[in-house]
């Protein structure tokens, strides 16, 4: 495999997922760097993370620029990537759930296809395109995985990984074949930015905050890698600027358990919080009824049983690799989740706002 040149500051980006949790910080950091952005909306004024006003948003500098379109769009595509040479493909599906389950494949896989294509019939010179860690399956108790470790299981736990697991060995195949392709797996995101369902831990960071009753499947026994948001879009620029073609790069954090995650936020807000273990059969039931009310009446489900199993495993990951290629460095745990709680509680008292539902084309 070969190494990427430098990005060139100047140079026009094209970002798909660009008005998401990671992309909208992504596109707030290109456009301070001096690049020219496209980003890619399925709305012409996408709304603006809280605490942000809308003139105040990363989407309304003056190097963004909005080009109306979706990744399942060709034509629109091919307006937005015309004359850049560098692409950020940062869009997915997402979701727990679509009321078809077809979407998943459309945009996950499909949609990839459509943007590498767009970018190798134009002469893109250098696409990172935004995987995610639950391609590499969960690991064993006590392991500790990376971007070389084999399957344990077969077995996809919802459309979302079986999907980009496809995705990402067609990514793969095509990188062999000579298609200018860096990937990124990032681990559990949390931090500032858009309270939507693609930033569920700072959604569970606010609600724990507040007092309320976490309910901890497996007692919160198993361990996950976490990634503050700032990391990742500084781990894709790396990616942009050092990354050998062809490979991919974990951007994480620290492994730590669930109730280990939750007892740093405990020491940050001098609060000791009241924890409920609890097991596999109530969660899994409720999910199952959940996927059902989904299935039957089109109402979104919280959880599904799918969601239950993954959160059940162990994902426990290295980003030695991107620390040595890419000279990635996360920030620890207790400073994000510091900086994390100090943003939420800031949004919170200045101006109160109900969470609602991401209906976009996220990325996570």
């Amino acid at each position: 495999m070969v190494e990427c040149d430098a990005m060139d500051v100047n140079e026009k980006v094209f970002v798909t997922g660009g008005t998401g949790f990671i992309g909208t910080r992504l596109v707030g950091v290109l456009a301070e760097r001096g690049h020219s952005v496209r980003v890619l909306s399925r709305r012409d004024a996408p709304a603006p993370p809280p605490g942000v006003e809308p003139g105040e948003s990363p989407l309304g500098h003056e190097r963004v620029e909005l080009v109306r379109g979706d990744i399942t769009d060709a034509d629109s595509l091919r307006r937005g990537m015309e004359g850049c040479r560098y692409v950020f493909h940062l869009a997915a599906y997402a979701k727990n759930w679509a009321k078809d389950p077809k979407t998943f494949f459309d945009v996950n896989v499909q949609g990839m296809r459509n943007v590498f294509d767009t970018a190798e019939e134009l002469g893109v010179q250098r696409v990172v395109w935004t995987s995610t860690f639950v391609t590499f399956g969960p690991t064993r108790p006590g392991m500790v995985g990376d971007e070389a470790m084999p399957r344990i299981t077969d077995k996809y736990f919802n459309d979302y990984q079986r999907t980009k697991t496809i995705a990402e060995r067609e990514a793969v195949a095509r990188a062999e074949k000579g298609f200018p392709v860096v990937i990124v797996n990032p681990t559990r995101v949390y931090g500032p930015g858009h309270l939507t369902e693609g930033n569920t831990l700072s959604l569970l960071i606010d609600q724990y905050d507040r007092g309320r009753l976490p309910l901890l499947l497996n007692a919160g026994m198993n361990v996950s890698n976490y990634v503050l948001v700032d990391d990742v879009v500084e781990g894709h620029l790396l990616a942009m600027d050092r990354g050998r073609l062809g490979e991919r790069y974990i951007l994480g954090g620290k492994n730590v358990s669930l109730k280990e995650f939750l007892s740093v936020i405990d020491r940050i807000t001098g609060r000791r919080h009241f924890q409920i273990p609890i097991w596999r059969i109530a969660p899994t039931v409720f999910a199952y009824f959940l996927k059902k009310r989904a299935e039957w009446f089109g109402v979104y489900p919280r959880i599904t049983p799918g969601w239950v199993r993954m959160f059940m495993a162990d994902w426990a990951y290295s980003c030695d690799k991107a620390q040595r290629e890419l000279g990635y460095r996360p920030t620890p745990l207790d400073v994000g989740l510091r900086s994390t709680v100090e943003w939420i509680r800031r949004i919170r008292d200045a101006k109160p706002r109900p969470v609602v539902a991401d209906r976009q084309v996220t990325s996570r």
